[in-house]
């Protein structure tokens, strides 16, 4: 009896002594990281059972805010000790781990008898097998009665970085921070998105491989850090345990190996640096390897060696960057940018992970900010490449013109001499003849080169346009968000203090009063208008994009070449959408549309024809009006029963006779030198008759201009255009 009496006096004291550390529930308390309260117990063989972790003398007490294993095999038991210590409501705390790539995530919890069950968790099992799904991380219910305190216990495997923020926290400060997590996930896959999407129809465009590169790497980057944030397998993937976790490898790697093809496509390595060119090849099949090694479940060792080519491939590609942007390559500088902000939210992550920053939500999702600003700048890069190809074409275009001209002063001269020695010069005469075939037939070649110029001055306008209207609703969302973010914050404090004053033991009345008095204070009914306001502005911004991306995929119709009925409203409607941003706010736009039947056409031609005389249009209005108000542009449509009628006016500067009587020749133009090539209208011209179709034009000085455009319903192959096709 003495024996067992001095057992438990030195049991108390010894407990006394060691001083455990535990979490203390009490009344004001919303969040706390717990790190430091949390002891540990590393389990390398994976042999231990509950009953050997529970009675085991060997946990030891983190020292730090947030516990960090490394890549690890080892089983990991955590113990908490929990003390409410007066908050009555024991059931309305929660514990959270804010890791949700964990493979092993057992609970382990007393019951009224003090006997240990255990609930069940990660990722081996479905996400619905979780007891709480609001959140993709890992919660669990904490039930301590005031003045009680209690030991829980956990069991932790990954095949990933072992990273375990740990918190207790209120259920309503639960329910925020993942709202909270949701919207900013919301916007950053809504950026994704419209990126995908306008480089897609450019890649559409423009037939680049850098474009689909660029779309790809897109894609894959926003479903890597969904993967990494645990929304892929809570939405895409939740009945599907294995690919849950094979995803964050797959993706992972198809980044890295789409970024580096996209890196090669874009910056020429090929032809510029064939050794790096190489090198980058095997980084390439370094990530194929990752990729099916992963397959057979050596995860471990696979993100292991992802964590050290990934440093060593995000290196590389600014060192090579750099490189390029030095050696004069200015489309590499965007580049350099990019993954520089990328590197930068790299090394901030990876600090975060060693303990060197603070665990916040700037340093968890500082790879969302990072991949943002990498594939925006990315974006930058390509349409700067544009240029940089607009100004080569338009230097090609001005040889070209030089060339055509001493083309055209050699066969003048020609026919001069040879209008005066005719009768004694034969011979000299059939020469001069062959050269004169030689000169038109370069001459043919350059109108060629110069068509295909066209075509890029009309693309690059068309991604200037789009880029620009695009932007007005982007930012129109993103400037809603946070007034919205805030009065949403406002409403949840408001309900919970009316929540408090429903608990109040108080007579009803007095309650209603005080709920009265707190919405007048917080100006209820303002807030609640303020809330719907700013939620139909995103719409607006939302249903404004929809509409630009819709006239975006009318206008780059890929069947051009091929005849199909379509609705000509749709082909001048987008083709307004891509000009609107040279209308301005000074330019009125009249629509006269009458019920128009669907012609038998060439879309993608059509709509090019559109855009020269709606170019040519808007000029003609600055230079009459001066970019003030006054300007009209109108667009009429009407049909009877062979014919379809498209009619566009302008009150611009007009045309005199002589210029009428040349509109249509190839290289006439009356714009500045290096505002037009001056076949424009031609190409509009011969679209037109390859239609059977004609053009009407009438104009006057001063007052404006208007083209009508005829075409047949129906087409029908013409004899020449027969007869040459047999030829």
């Amino acid at each position: 009896m003495n024996r067992l009496l001095l057992a438990v006096i030195f049991f108390l004291i010894h407990n006394t002594l060691l001083g455990y550390e535990k979490v203390t529930i009490k009344d004001g308390l919303e969040s706390e990281i717990i790190g430091r309260k949390v002891y540990f117990l590393e389990d390398k063989e994976g042999t231990l059972t509950f009953n050997d972790v529970k009675n085991s003398k060997d946990f030891i007490l983190s020292d730090k805010d947030v516990l960090n294993f490394q890549v690890t095999t080892s089983s990991i038991w955590l113990k908490v000790i929990i003390e409410n210590k007066d908050v009555p409501n024991n059931k309305d705390y929660f514990l959270e781990i804010a890791q949700p790539l964990l493979d092993v995530a057992d609970f382990y919890y007393p019951d009224l008898d003090g006997n240990y069950e255990v609930e069940e968790g990660g990722m081996r099992f479905p996400f619905g097998h979780r007891r709480f799904t609001q959140g993709a991380d890992f919660l669990y219910a904490l039930d301590v009665n005031p003045g009680e305190q209690k030991t829980y216990y956990f069991r932790i495997q990954s095949k990933v970085q072992l990273l375990l923020p740990i918190k207790v926290l209120k259920s309503a400060a639960f329910y925020n921070n993942t709202m909270n997590t949701n919207i900013w996930f919301g916007i950053y896959c809504g950026i994704i998105f419209v990126m995908f999407m306008y480089n897609l129809f450019l890649y559409i465009s423009v037939r680049d491989k850098s474009y689909l590169y660029y779309v790809l790497h897109t894609l894959f980057v926003g479903i890597t850090q969904a993967s990494l944030t645990g929304y892929t397998y809570k939405y895409l993937w939740p009945d599907s345990p294995w690919f849950g976790t094979y995803a964050v490898f797959l993706f992972t790697s198809l980044v890295s190996i789409v970024g580096v093809q996209f890196l090669m496509e874009f910056l020429l390595i090929k032809k510029r640096a064939p050794r790096i060119f190489l090198a980058l090849r095997v980084f390439q099949l370094i990530y194929i390897t990752f990729a099916i090694v992963s397959l057979f479940g050596y995860h471990a060792a696979v993100f292991g060696a992802i964590l050290t080519t990934q440093s060593i491939i995000v290196i590389f590609i600014l060192s090579l960057s750099l490189y390029f942007y030095k050696k004069g390559y200015a489309e590499a500088k965007y580049y350099l940018i990019g993954w520089a902000a990328f590197l930068l939210s790299i090394i901030i992550y990876v600090t975060k992970d060693f303990g060197l920053l603070p665990y916040n939500n700037f340093t968890a999702y500082s790879l969302w900010l990072g991949s943002v600003i990498e594939i925006t700048l990315l974006s930058f890069a390509l349409a700067d490449k544009i240029n940089i190809l607009r100004r080569d074409k338009e230097e090609s275009q001005r040889q070209t013109l030089a060339a055509t001209q001493e083309n055209a002063r050699i066969i003048r001269e020609q026919n001069i001499l040879l209008e005066t020695k005719v009768t004694e010069r034969t011979s000299e005469l059939s020469k001069a003849n062959l050269e004169l075939s030689n000169a038109l037939k370069e001459l043919k070649e350059a109108e060629a080169q110069l068509v295909e110029s066209e075509k890029m001055a009309s693309l690059g306008q068309l991604t200037a346009g789009i880029a620009h209207e695009i932007n007005n609703p982007i930012n129109f969302v993103t400037s809603n968000v946070n007034p919205l973010k805030r009065n949403v914050g406002i409403l949840t404090q408001l309900i919970n203090q009316i929540e408090a004053i429903c608990l109040m033991d108080i007579p009803v009345d007095e309650k209603k009063q005080k709920i009265e008095q707190l919405k007048q204070e917080e100006d209820y009914d303002y807030l609640c208008t303020e809330i719907e306001y700013l939620l139909n502005g995103i719409g607006e911004g939302a249903t404004r994009t929809a509409e630009i991306v819709k006239g975006l995929r009318i206008f780059s119709r890929l069947d051009e070449d091929d005849l199909k009925q379509a609705n000509i409203h749709d082909g001048l409607d987008s083709t307004l959408v891509i000009l609107n941003h040279q209308l301005g706010n000074y330019i009125k736009i009249n629509k006269k549309y009458s019920e128009l039947p669907l012609v038998e056409c060439y879309p993608g031609k059509l709509n090019q024809v559109f855009l020269n005389i709606m170019t040519n249009a808007i000029h003609a209005i600055n230079l009459r009006w001066n970019k003030q108000i006054g300007g009209e542009l109108t667009v009429a449509t009407r049909s009877d029963d062979n014919n379809a009628y498209i009619s566009i006016q302008d009150n611009g500067i007009g045309m005199d006779e002589a210029t009428q009587k040349k509109i249509f020749e190839p290289f006439f133009t009356t714009k500045e030198v290096g505002e037009g090539t001056g076949l424009g209208m031609s190409i509009a011209y011969n679209t037109i008759k390859k239609h059977n179709g004609y053009i009407e034009l009438e104009s006057t000085p001063g007052v404006g201009t208007t083209f009508t455009l005829v075409i047949p319903l129906v087409h029908v192959i013409s004899k020449e255009v027969n007869a040459e096709t047999t030829a």
